[in-house]
């Protein structure tokens, strides 16, 4: 499985971007798609992640509830991340993740930096 992701960009406190990433290969296999981000000098933590059942569960980090929403399109193999209100703690590169089968797979990353 191959993921590409893309929307990282620059922009103000209180503005918004959105990420999408898609996948390609063998994504009959995924189960779950999400995102991480990582700071300089912090660990890679995750954003918000999403099932890719039929229930499309989701599970966000407590920083981001309410701002960001995470979703899917299953026939494109892609998720995105709708991230809103964004803050300056939110800079971070933004990496697309799979699971599949017991393998984790991750996409480059993308850069999101909050200035004013």
């Amino acid at each position: 499985v191959q993921l590409q992701a893309s929307g990282g960009g620059l922009v103000q406190p209180g503005g918004s971007l959105r990420l999408s990433c898609s996948a390609s290969g063998s994504v009959f296999s995924i189960s779950v798609m999400g995102w991480y981000r990582q700071a300089p000098g912090k660990q890679r933590e995750l954003v918000a992640s999403i099932t890719m059942s039929n229930g499309g569960s989701t599970n966000y980090a407590d920083s981001v509830k309410g701002r960001f929403t995470i979703s899917r399109d299953n026939a494109k193999r892609s998720v995105y991340l709708q991230m809103n209100s964004l803050k300056l703690e939110d800079t971070a590169v933004y990496y697309c993740n799979y699971y599949a089968l017991g393998i984790t797979g991750w996409g480059q990353g993308t850069q999101v930096t909050v200035s004013s």
